[in-house]
């Protein structure tokens, strides 16, 4: 008898598919993707094909900010805000690359997610805008 696999559960967590990993989508997000600056990071925005389902998020944080453990600290926090926005789903399918800057290091989580709501705003679908 064939083994049966648990469905996927779509909740929070970010799946493989919300998420940049290749080289060369950092690189075409980086050279061909629309530029929103805050702060503490900037957002580079790039639209996919109409094949693409979901928005996908990438995230680089140079040595710049500090070392390992802090990048890694600043990773997480992204990750998190990203993870637990309520609009998130109402996102069109684009590459979302949040490239972060060296002041992010100083700043508290909540300082973070407010700049990032703030940029991530304006990408959400008009008939999906609440007000």
């Amino acid at each position: 008898m064939p083994e049966q696999r648990a469905p996927r559960i779509v909740g929070e967590s970010l799946l493989p598919e919300e998420r940049l990993r290749r080289r060369a989508d950092f690189l075409r997000c980086y050279k061909r993707g629309r530029r929103q600056y805050g702060r503490l990071v900037t957002l580079y925005v790039l639209e996919r094909g109409q094949e693409a389902v979901c928005p996908r998020l990438g995230i680089t944080v140079t040595r710049k900010v500090g070392g390992a453990v802090a990048r890694q600290k600043i990773k997480r926090r992204i990750r998190e805000i990203y993870r637990r926005w309520s609009q998130r789903r109402q996102l069109p399918p684009y590459d979302i690359l949040v490239h972060v800057k060296p002041k992010a290091s100083q700043a508290d989580f909540t300082t973070l997610q407010t700049e990032i709501h703030h940029l991530l705003q304006p990408l959400i679908r008009p008939e999906h805008q609440a007000g």
